[in-house]
């Protein structure tokens, strides 16, 4: 017969209360009573019902992110490993689990519908009318990370147009003229319906700002915007053959890991960094300081994106008032960036499949 709570509280001499508080907060009972509580409980071999818990307290104990690729794309990217360790380290602060959301057939809808957590956090995921209206059927607190913050839904993020405007200045201070700007893709495989090109708008918007105050656009000769995924991998292969036929003397990318895509290129075409050609990122991931040269980046605060969501997420559910956050970035400059080399580089005669 299985042990109740009932049962432990007759054996332990303690109230069912005692026993509660032993499984769900030690800290609200003596070190001796809890320490026998859980050895009656072992030798009986009771385990308390996650169900019951979860009627009694209204609580599943799960705060779930609902990211916008499938699981397999979106982990390519260490920036997004940088925001997830900020979330989990709340969670783990807060005992609270975490619950990874991916769309289902490229629909974040069932993930929505099916999730059972106490609450929502989205991760480059704009709040589209159907997804923010589901998650308000079912009355559960709601932030977005990186999403739009002028959409009325709780936001944590960066002012991305002053970031790559801050970027792009900095480039072009160097006397750049002849740019590849690594923009990214919102429509690569395995991407929810609900992800939104609207940090890559607002980042384009403040690359177009820095070019224009040096009388160029996004449309000039020499400024190229190329769309990637957010993997090196995707950086590399859509750089080969742009490199080959025409060496730009910068490449500005909208995130570190194309950033170290654009350095794989080069490598294989025999270019140096920054003698040859200047590469620039965006995040300030980890392995940018370890990579040979240094990534100029600018740095967002993953980290600091992941925890502050999760303290909204947490207040929301104690009913206290939230407001969105626009946390500060920062322009570093390490050993990727130079200015431009005063003679033209000429296209070495390399082939795809030799390089």
């Amino acid at each position: 017969m299985r042990p109740t709570i009932k049962r432990i509280a007759e054996l332990a001499g303690v109230s069912k209360t005692a026993v509660s508080f032993a499984f769900n907060d030690p800290s609200k009972i003596a070190r001796s009573t809890y320490e026998r509580i859980m050895e009656i409980a072992e030798r009986e071999g009771y385990v308390p019902d996650p169900v019951a818990r979860t009627m009694t307290s209204k609580r599943v104990g799960a705060i779930g992110v609902l990211l916008p690729q499938a699981i397999q794309d979106t982990f390519r990217n260490p920036y997004v490993s940088e925001v997830l360790r900020g979330i989990g380290t709340v969670c783990h602060q807060e005992d609270l689990f975490l619950t990874i959301l991916p769309p289902i057939k490229g629909f974040l809808s069932q993930a929505v519908r099916n999730a059972v957590v106490d609450g929502f956090i989205s991760l480059g995921v704009e709040a589209a009318p159907d997804i923010a209206a589901l998650i308000r059927q079912r009355n559960v607190p709601f932030v977005t990370i990186d999403g739009d913050a002028d959409s009325g839904i709780t936001n944590v993020g960066i002012d991305d147009t002053v970031a790559a405007e801050t970027m792009m200045n900095y480039v072009l201070s160097l006397g750049h003229r002849d740019v590849i700007i690594l923009s990214l893709k919102s429509d690569g495989p395995g991407t929810a319906e609900e992800h939104s090109s609207r940090t890559v708008d607002r980042r384009l918007a403040g690359f177009e700002r820095a070019l224009q105050n040096h009388g160029l656009s996004l449309h000039s000769p020499n400024i190229r915007v190329v769309p990637v995924d957010v993997t090196m991998e995707s950086a590399e292969e859509a750089l080969l053959p742009l490199l080959s036929h025409k060496i730009p003397t910068a490449i500005v990318s909208m995130s570190d890991s194309a950033a170290f895509g654009a350095y794989v290129a080069c490598k294989r075409l025999g270019l140096t960094i920054p003698q040859d050609i200047t590469v620039t990122g965006m995040d300030d991931v980890p392995f940018s300081v370890i990579t040979e040269p240094a990534l100029t980046t600018i740095r967002q605060p993953g980290l600091k994106k992941g925890s502050y969501a999760v303290r909204a997420v947490l207040d929301m559910i104690q009913g206290r008032a939230v407001a969105s956050v626009v946390l500060p970035t920062e322009l570093v400059i390490r050993g990727s960036s130079a200015p431009p080399r005063s003679v033209p580089l000429a296209v070495k005669a390399v082939t795809l499949e030799e390089a």
